[in-house]
């Protein structure tokens, strides 16, 4: 069975913000899965349920997004998994809006939700699908970029991006990570160079 948590905060306001990515991909694999994720459980609520024939439990953790560690630890423990079970998806400024990236472990970067996880369970070696909501102009304040409502082209991306998000989950579950980083890790094709005129 896969753990597999999306990271957002609870209140309504905070919807359909970029930093509610992680909340959104769980929705999507919801869906998919015909899964409830509205059981209160680790202080996340819960739904479990077959993703791609694979038994998983969904969840969005309650706890607000600086303490979402508490959340996860309390779920693994819950369901008697290791981090090696454990698959967290969460936004990121980093990456352009609409790529995603796949990783079996690594940093939390600047984000204070992966922060939250990886102290808690003492280790950064868990898989982690990462949702990119960065902008093309530098950044003035990393918050406000990630704490206010997306605009309808954004919307747009976004629903496109959670949907490949979940196609890449099902890679995960059925192939294996090193399957799904080899195709969803791709760089966007670079526009081919002019031939040169002889």
């Amino acid at each position: 069975m896969r753990l597999i948590v999306g990271l957002g905060n609870p209140d309504p306001e905070y919807q359909w913000t970029p930093h509610n990515l992680g909340f959104m991909a769980v929705d999507e694999l919801a869906n998919r899965g015909g899964i409830r994720v509205e059981r209160p459980e680790g202080k996340a609520l819960a739904g479990r349920g077959k993703i791609a024939g694979e038994d998983v439990v969904l969840a969005k953790p309650q706890t607000y997004m600086n303490l979402s560690g508490i959340s996860v630890r309390e779920l693994l423990e819950k369901y008697e998994l290791d981090v090696d079970d454990l698959l967290v998806l969460w936004d990121e400024v980093q990456l352009p809006w609409g790529t995603i990236r796949i990783h079996p472990d690594g940093s939390a970067g600047s984000h204070n939700g992966a922060k939250s996880v990886i102290g808690a369970l003492g280790t950064q070696e868990f898989a982690r699908l990462r949702l990119g909501c960065g902008p093309e102009h530098p950044l003035t304040s990393r918050k406000e970029h990630v704490l206010r409502p997306m605009k309808k082209a954004e919307l747009e991306v976004a629903a496109e991006m959670i949907g490949e998000a979940g196609d890449a989950v099902e890679m995960i579950l059925t192939q294996g990570i090193d399957a799904a980083m080899t195709k969803y890790n791709r760089r966007k094709p670079e526009e081919p160079e002019e031939p040169e005129k002889k």
